[in-house]
């Protein structure tokens, strides 16, 4: 039987594209805020109906990418390593999520001293973090995060600006092993991951230009992008059970599944 899992989400109740801080956003392309919230509501609902519990931290006012609740901390344990952005845009997004989980009874926490941007670039196995950096996490904060969760830690480079966090480009798909696109990421991180998961699926440059890569797994059931077509074959043929939902809204500002939901791990 699947584990329940603990998700906390926050509804885009003020989503828009007002910068560009990664590839993908582009100001006057507009968004409907609407159908964002409607999409939101479809990933919710999918976590709901695969038995998990789905927390809210209310959103705020002028911050439009709060949505992304999986950048605004790192939960280990019980312990929150909370975040600290790379952008002025979003540095109000950090204090946040901490106030939230402080108001919600989480003793252990701590404010970062160097940049991380929580899930986006930490993804957690059951024996080690893998960390990225290369265009937002300072890999400093890969040793403060270690220290903090008493989790070894793993440094892996990306190198391609289009997958700019680390849960754009690779996913657990259980404790033990991952799906990946080889091409985010340096010849020294491949080889890295190579030899970690010799049995990894390998996403095409396709699927991982739809963020197909940003997909949650609870060992049994994979969240996906629907874009996603080849990469959800091979979950198939691999006996996962393929739940695609439709993030499209959300893509223009580079989010998807992942991004959406920050795991609580107690």
């Amino acid at each position: 039987m699947t584990q329940q899992r603990h998700y906390l989400m926050c509804r885009p109740e003020y989503f828009a594209v007002e910068y560009a801080i990664n590839p993908w956003m582009d100001p006057g392309a507009g968004a409907d805020r609407d159908l964002a919230v409607s999409q939101w509501e479809s990933l919710k609902t999918a976590y709901e109906q695969l038995g998990h519990k789905v927390s809210l931290i209310d959103p705020i006012e002028g911050l439009p990418d709060m949505v992304f609740a999986a950048n605004g901390a790192l939960v280990v344990g019980g312990r929150v390593y909370g975040a600290k952005f790379a952008h002025k845009e979003r540095a109000a997004e950090g204090p946040a999520y901490l106030a939230w989980f402080e108001a919600n009874g989480y003793q252990k926490r701590m404010a970062p001293t160097f940049t991380n941007e929580g899930e986006g670039d930490f993804l957690t196995l059951d024996d080690f973090i893998l960390a990225g950096t290369g265009f937002r996490t300072d890999p400093t904060a890969h040793a403060e995060a270690q220290e903090f969760l008493g989790r070894p830690v793993i440094t892996l480079k990306l190198t391609d600006p289009r997958f700019y966090h680390l849960d754009t480009a690779l996913f657990p798909l259980d404790g033990r092993n991952i799906a990946y696109y080889p091409g985010a990421f340096s010849q020294g991180s491949q080889e890295v991951l190579r030899h970690l998961f010799p049995d990894a699926v390998i996403a095409t440059v396709q699927d991982a230009e739809v963020l197909g890569l940003n997909a949650v797994s609870d060992g049994t059931n994979v969240v996906v992008s629907a874009q996603a077509a080849d990469l959800s074959l091979e979950l198939k043929r691999r006996g996962y059970e393929v739940v695609p939902v439709d993030l499209s809204e959300l893509l223009k500002a580079g989010g998807g599944p992942k991004c959406c939901t920050l795991e609580i791990r107690e």
